[in-house]
């Protein structure tokens, strides 16, 4: 995968991986060693308990079932997909591969997810922030003035949450032409969005990187499973560094299970979407709501005239919202989640009560 030598000449995925990774022999697991060939298997190499109960056994350390259906969805290869306990499982790989603790650093764009900035902590890695600009959109030429040859990671969450907005793809392209590292485009909310995935622009940049997950639009929060998509030769570097079994053998089966109500998932998102758009309009009249920013994701980013007091108050209606005042660019602010119908309907009477 890639473009021209031309386009691409300052990237070279073997510039950025880190020496003790390139040498790095992984850990192969009992499963990793041989293909089932289906039923009649006599399995005495991994020190299992032999009574089936339906998870005694390992799990696939591949998940080739679950990879084989994401391929074709995605209009990839398997080879382009690595599965992970969550995206921040995944995030955090990345970080393991590419960034030499108290060397190299990282991009991120405020305000925006604070895993990224957690992990680079963890791993200590150097986070350089580079504000968004008051249209919640990067600033390129400035993170790009940002950048030295430790630069290896840059995280553009789009949607992004706070804020819910899209990047702007003439942003997004112009950062994977300059950038000489991974750029991790965060697609967490795409479902959510009219516009299309990333993963469909792999064989145009070599050094792009999306991650996605079941939390969202799949309603899977709960089995913690993250998806990375990026060329064959990105993923299997994360192969070599990822646990052996980090996707359970119920995570797998909970997520081919929810694949195969396709149809449900479409029609979910569609509620959600439409419940946003009536939230929004509601919003908007409530007299001590001063704005209600646009929004490609399953939440509303609502600034209020005191969010502290705002929260409190929902807080005792039992209504749980995020304060997201903290962050740059986002005082006075108040992250909601769509809800269902009826969650919906509790929130705006308690809003209309609070105006009074």
């Amino acid at each position: 995968m890639g473009g021209s030598k031309n386009e691409f000449m300052g990237f070279d995925l073997n510039n950025i991986i880190r020496e003790n990774i390139k040498g790095l022999k992984p850990y192969s697991s009992a499963r990793d060693e041989y293909v089932s060939n289906g039923s009649g298997m006599v399995y005495m190499d991994a020190n299992e308990n032999p009574f089936e109960n339906g998870v005694n056994r390992y799990p696939d350390p591949q998940q080739r079932t679950l990879k084989g259906l994401l391929a074709k969805q995605k209009e990839v290869s398997t080879e382009n997909i690595l599965l992970g306990n969550g995206s921040d499982e995944v995030l955090d790989l990345l970080f393991r591969a590419f960034c030499e603790p108290k060397e190299d650093n990282i991009i991120t764009l405020p305000p925006t997810y604070g895993m990224y900035g957690v992990l680079a902590g963890l791993n200590g890695v150097e986070n350089r922030e580079l504000l968004l600009n008051k249209d919640f959109q990067p600033d390129v030429e400035a993170i790009l003035n940002a950048v030295d040859f430790n630069s290896k990671l840059l995280f553009i969450c789009s949607p992004n949450n706070p804020t819910g907005n899209s990047i702007s793809n003439e942003h997004i392209t112009a950062l994977l032409r300059e950038f000489n590292g991974l750029v991790i485009v965060d697609e967490a909310y795409i479902d959510f969005c009219d516009a299309s995935s990333w993963v469909s622009k792999l064989a145009e940049f070599p050094n792009l990187v999306v991650t996605q997950t079941f939390s969202k639009a799949y309603g899977m929060a709960g089995i913690r499973l993250g998806i990375c998509v990026a060329a064959k030769e990105i993923i299997a570097v994360l192969n070599k560094i990822k646990p052996p079994y980090n996707v359970n053998e119920l995570t797998q089966q909970k997520a081919l299970e929810r694949l195969s109500y396709g149809l449900r998932i479409i029609s979910e998102v569609s509620e959600i979407k439409e419940q946003k758009g009536l939230v929004a309009q509601v919003l908007s009249s409530i007299p001590f709501v001063q704005e209600v920013y646009p929004s490609d994701a399953n939440f509303l980013l609502v600034r209020v005239d005191d969010a502290d007091l705002r929260y409190t108050q929902l807080l005792e209606k039992g209504i749980v919202v995020r304060n997201r005042s903290s962050q740059p660019l986002c005082k006075n602010t108040l992250r909601i989640t769509i809800g269902t119908p009826e969650e919906n309907i509790k929130l705006i009477g308690v809003l209309k009560e609070l105006e009074k």
